[in-house]
């Protein structure tokens, strides 16, 4: 690695190399790998296979699974099994400054020298998380889509800028615990429903790796984006964002939201909640 960056991060890396030894444990949860494949249905060999895994030595769904749902469902007082992920936000990789992460190579043939210098043995499950995410950042994107992997703040915002209009004001949806979360996996009863017009949004995934990465993409189709408030068994209350995939046909068959859902592609939209640390940018509508 480039004798520069090395200066340059010095007391940066430091930081970020703590945080590295903690990358596996926060970052590769089975959910964001579930959402990214809704997400990515183009982009879903290494989800497949370990769906197919999953279905051949798990008769019960798995916890984290309870996300998805259909349309019909979105009825006030209706009562489902939902599944909102905890996580210790102060373990939570940190962006770096934008001429700093600019200035570290973001390429699947640089993840030997990058595994170096952040020293991450490259056997170890920090590895194989990192060189998932430089290789989905690095994909083609699918036919309609616009995508963009953002390693710092201000390139988040550059790209909503571009999506939306430089002159173009914004809000931010993002799936929120009103009250302190105790579990994870629990029966809500939805309390509110708020459709969400706008002709486009961006959903943005976190990235396994040593700094915070958000996996960034629109894409064109028939999709509606809700804000839902539900109240757990337990009296918790969540304000969660939720998203409704209205064309599924072509979607790969061996999809697991179709096995949750026991629907098949095409015959049904496919719907799912944001995780609390995803974030889903909307337009908002210019005032006359």
């Amino acid at each position: 690695m480039d004798e520069i960056i090395q200066e340059n991060l010095a007391r940066k890396i430091t930081i970020v190399k703590d945080i590295a030894n903690d990358l596996q444990q926060i970052t590769t949860e089975d959910l964001v790998n579930n959402i990214m494949d809704v997400e990515n249905s183009d982009h879903d060999v290494e989800m497949n296979k370990k769906d197919e895994h999953m279905h051949d030595h798990h008769n019960q769904i798995d916890p984290e699974l309870n996300v998805f749902f259909v349309p019909k469902d979105l009825k006030v007082g209706k009562i489902m099994p939902i599944y909102f992920s905890k996580k210790d936000l102060s373990k939570v990789p940190k962006f770096l400054p934008k001429e700093e992460a600019e200035k570290i190579p973001f390429k699947p043939e640089k993840l030997p020298s990058l595994l170096d210098f952040f020293s991450i043995s490259k056997k170890s499950p920090q590895a194989k998380a990192m060189k998932y995410t430089l290789e989905q950042c690095n994909f083609e994107p699918m036919e309609g889509e616009t995508k963009f992997c953002a390693t710092s703040l201000e390139s988040l915002f550059d790209f909503a800028n571009n999506m939306f209009g430089s002159n173009s004001k914004f809000k931010v949806l993002t799936t929120t615990h009103v009250t302190k979360s105790t579990v994870p996996l629990q029966n809500y009863k939805i309390s509110q429903v708020n459709e969400i017009s706008a002709p486009n949004a961006i959903g943005c995934h976190p990235m396994p790796y040593p700094f915070a990465v958000f996996y960034c993409h629109s894409q064109k189709g028939d999709t509606n984006l809700y804000e839902i408030d539900v109240e757990g068994e337990n009296g918790e209350i969540v304000h969660a964002a939720a998203i409704c995939h209205m064309d599924t046909s072509k979607w790969d068959a061996d999809h697991v939201a179709f096995r949750v859902l026991n629907v098949l592609p095409g015959n049904s939209p496919v719907c799912h909640f944001f995780p609390p640390d995803n974030l889903v940018w909307v337009p908002l509508a210019a005032k006359p």
